[in-house]
């Protein structure tokens, strides 16, 4: 749409983030329902500058390394490499009135379309909510036995190179359990707020974090 277009644009010359919530509807248009579960759908953008696409692309797959440069990473390790394929492990943490941590996996894969142009996209093979972090009774919960604010996550990346920087661009699809009836005014804003706010810390990390 022209006037969304224009309204990034602007966004990004001022060198903010332009996150925008969207609608996940299936092939007949309709919103797709999850039993017992809420859909978190999010596209944000931001502009590197004083960069190109490779070294970008090149330290964002020092994944060793995440947890020096995103906040809600609290441990990270690269498992394996694979050509444009890598598995990956991270420990996130999420605060916003109550504190939550999350052993995850995710596969990674890359494709190269062209002079200054990239995609990937990641998704979760593990997600384990960490119970009693940093004590001698830490443990891992039971998958699907847990707070259940994150019981899936897929991202898509876009990359281009232009005007002295480059374009990021990421489309955010994550799962989480329905607030249960009663609860809602507690936790339903924190909940709904998670997947906006990460992604906005994710994409100023890029932005911030890499040596120029």
């Amino acid at each position: 749409k022209p006037d969304e277009a224009s309204a990034i644009r602007n966004t990004l010359k001022k060198g903010q983030v332009y996150v925008k919530k969207l609608n996940t509807p299936d092939q007949g248009g309709r919103e797709i329902k999850v039993p017992d579960g809420m859909i978190h759908h999010w596209f944000g953008t931001i502009f590197v500058p004083n960069t190109k696409l490779e070294p970008l692309l090149t330290w964002i797959q020092k994944y060793d390394d995440h947890q020096r440069f995103f906040k809600e990473v609290e441990g990270s390790k690269l498992l394996s490499h694979n050509g444009d394929t890598f598995k990956i492990f991270l420990r996130f943490v999420r605060t916003k009135v109550v504190t939550v941590r999350y052993n995850t996996e995710h596969t990674a894969l890359y494709r190269s379309h062209g002079a200054g142009q990239e995609t990937s996209r990641s998704f979760t093979t593990k997600i384990a909510e960490v119970k009693d972090p940093g004590t001698s009774q830490e443990r891992e919960m039971p998958i699907g036995d847990d707070s259940g604010y994150l019981w899936r996550l897929n991202t898509y990346w876009r990359f281009k190179e232009q005007d002295g920087g480059v374009i990021v661009e990421c489309e955010s699809i994550s799962l989480s359990r329905s607030i249960p009836f009663g609860f809602g005014w507690l936790i339903k804003r924190f909940v709904e707020s998670l997947p906006q706010e990460s992604l906005e810390s994710t994409l100023t990390g890029i932005r911030d974090r890499i040596p120029k």
